[in-house]
Parts: C-alpha cells; structure tokens; sequence
C-alpha cells in the first residue's frame, strides 16, 4: 500500500520567522508539484515577497515534521505539520 501526499499541510513559525511573516501558522493546500521541505518553501518564496525575504537564507532556518527534525529533501508524505524556526541556541 503507498502512501499519498497530503493535500494539506499546518505549517507552524516560531521566533523571528513567525515575527517577520506576521502569523504563527497557516494552513497550506499544497500544490501536486510539492513533494518535499525544499519544494515547499521555495513554493511559498514564489508566493509573496515576504517569504523570499524570510527564506532568503535557509542556513538560518531549521525544520521539522511532525515534531522531527529533518533536511530539505524531506518528503512530506504523511506529515501533518511543518514547524520552521531558526537554530536554537543554548545558554
């Protein structure tokens, strides 16, 4: 049995990525096109201005999947969430 892509995915900002876009989550429909965390947000750079500035530099960013730290090139099949923040730094 093969598991479909969602059609939708809860994509969740913290820190100065949820300060700088202006909300702390939005609910995606997810194009056919976006299989994985790269093509997703290079889905939303071409979506609005605001979003290329935030992903300018994916260095400073980090991402997880349902609550699981992944790259890129992560698919998204089954996952429900999307959380994108920068590296935390310990004190």
């Amino acid at each position: 049995m093969t598991s479909e892509m969602p059609n939708q995915i809860n994509i969740v900002y913290f820190s100065w990525v949820k300060e700088r876009l202006g909300r702390d989550q939005e609910l995606l429909e997810l194009p056919e096109i976006v299989e994985n965390v790269g093509q997703l947000v290079e889905h939303l750079q071409n979506c609005h201005p605001v979003y290329r500035d935030v992903f300018s530099d994916l260095r400073k960013l980090r991402f997880a999947l349902d609550q699981d730290f992944v790259g890129l090139e992560a698919s998204l099949r089954d996952a429900e969430e999307l959380a994108i923040f920068p590296p935390v730094t310990g004190g």
